[in-house]
C-alpha cells in the first residue's frame, strides 16, 4: 500500500524527465493511480504508442496540437485532455517546449 500523503516539486520532476529522455515515472502513485512528467521540446515528434491505462494530460507550460483517434486540439497552458486505454495518442506541432503532468489509471505499467 502506498504512503497515504506523498509529494513532489514539478521543476525537479521536469529536470528528471529531461534527464531521462522526456519521461519522469511514477513522480507520485498509489494502488489506483499514478503520476509522472512528460516533457517534449519544441519540434520534437512526440513516439509515444496507446497504453493499456486511461491517462489525463495537464499541461503546465508550451503549445502545441494533440491528436486522439480522429480528434485534434490545440494545446496550450491550462489544457486538460484525457484519453481512454488503447485509444492512438500524441502531441504534434510543437511550438514551444511542452511540460506535462500526466496522470495514470490504473497506475502505469501495471496492467
Amino acid at each position: 500500500m502506498a504512503d497515504p500523503f506523498q509529494s513532489a516539486d514539478l521543476e525537479e520532476a521536469v529536470a528528471r524527465a529531461r534527464a531521462a529522455d522526456g519521461y519522469a515515472a511514477r513522480i507520485l502513485s498509489s494502488d489506483l493511480l499514478s503520476v509522472g512528467v512528460y516533457v517534449l521540446p519544441a519540434g520534437a515528434e512526440d513516439t509515444q504508442r496507446p497504453h493499456r491505462e486511461d491517462e489525463v494530460y495537464y499541461v503546465v507550460r508550451g503549445r502545441s496540437r494533440f491528436r486522439a483517434g480522429s480528434e485534434e486540439e490545440p494545446v496550450r497552458p491550462g489544457s486538460l485532455l484525457f484519453v481512454r486505454a488503447g485509444v492512438d495518442h500524441r502531441f504534434f506541432d510543437i511550438e514551444e517546449e511542452l511540460v506535462i503532468v500526466v496522470f495514470w489509471a490504473p497506475p502505469e505499467k501495471s496492467v
